[in-house]
């Protein structure tokens, strides 16, 4: 199964300074890296460019990620996001626009989701998500 790396994890791997804290995650994406089990999709690519100080950094980054092709977004995902952001505040649960692009582009091709958003949580109890755990 593919797995969407939502941009918490992907920032934790990318730091300059890693900490022990967060070892198991950043072992977790290299593994699925190295499986070749990686989804990546435009506004996660965006996040993790945005508000890079320096060019050579933005291009290092950019190389990197070019690596990992786009899980095309469809109109019907687009309008599956917004029912599933009805279907959360209807409960009181709150997120993002690209929190629920995410949970509906995994739930059409049936991805799993790597994220250390706590958010997440809430929207699997209501939303046909998987969330991908780590195996360490």
């Amino acid at each position: 199964m593919k797995v969407l790396i939502d941009t918490p994890v992907w920032s934790l791997a990318l730091r300059r300074r890693r900490r022990p804290e967060n070892e198991s995650v950043t072992s977790e994406l290299a593994s699925l890296v190295q499986d070749g089990r990686v989804a990546m999709i435009g506004p996660i690519r965006q996040e993790l460019l945005s508000g890079l100080r320096e060019q050579p950094q933005f291009e290092r980054l950019r190389e990197h990620l070019r690596a990992f092709a786009d899980t095309q977004i469809t109109v019907e995902d687009y309008e599956e996001a917004a029912s599933f952001y009805n279907k959360c505040r209807a409960r009181g649960i709150q997120g993002s626009n690209t929190d629920f692009l995410i949970c509906a582009i995994a739930a059409r091709n049936e991805f799993s989701i790597f994220t250390t958003d706590e958010d997440f949580t809430h929207f699997a109890k209501v939303l046909p998500i998987l969330l991908h755990e780590t195996t360490a």
